[in-house]
């Protein structure tokens, strides 16, 4: 594999990573059909909580329950280390900063993780296969009764809770 495809497959893993957050935060789900793999497992570890799932589908259905019209959310990743294994395989480390309101519970979950993914080439699109992380630091709080929010794209685009 020459130096340049190993360049471009490193931008594609980085643009399908962006892929994955605007999904989830603008509640575009129909997006995570490109995104995912059809057999992608997760395990998401946190202080509050433990999400293993695995399934395309059965995630996405998950993903849609949770970023519902009660909730607002920033994902944001940084500092990526990818590493390409073979023309159809490759791993990635990122650094995720998030923030995540529920109105239904008052509450506002922040805090920064460590993400550790595996990623597969089908034809030409690279796909999310397995997908981790565990927190590196995780704060719930209620939610500022002060704090006036003036637009929330979930509120219009999830789904009725």
């Amino acid at each position: 594999m020459d130096k340049i495809q190993k360049l471009l497959d490193i931008e594609d893993i980085k643009n399908l990573k962006h892929r994955y957050f605007r999904a989830i935060d603008m509640a575009d789900f129909e997006l995570l059909d490109h995104v995912f793999a059809e057999d992608i497992t997760i395990d998401y570890r946190g202080g509050t909580y433990r999400w293993e799932s695995k399934g395309k589908q059965k995630i996405i259905d998950s993903l849609v329950q949770a970023f519902h019209n009660q909730t607002a959310a920033m994902h944001t990743a940084h500092h990526p280390e990818i590493e390409i294994l073979s023309e159809t395989e490759a791993l990635g480390k990122w650094y995720l900063q998030d923030i995540f309101y529920n109105f239904d519970l008052n509450s506002v979950t922040q805090g920064t993780a460590l993400y550790a993914d595996k990623y597969i080439k089908i034809g030409q699109l690279w796909l999310i296969q397995h997908s981790e992380y565990d927190r590196i630091w995780e704060q719930v709080s209620p939610i500022d009764p002060d704090n006036k929010f003036t637009t929330i794209m979930l509120k219009e685009k999830g789904i009725q809770k």
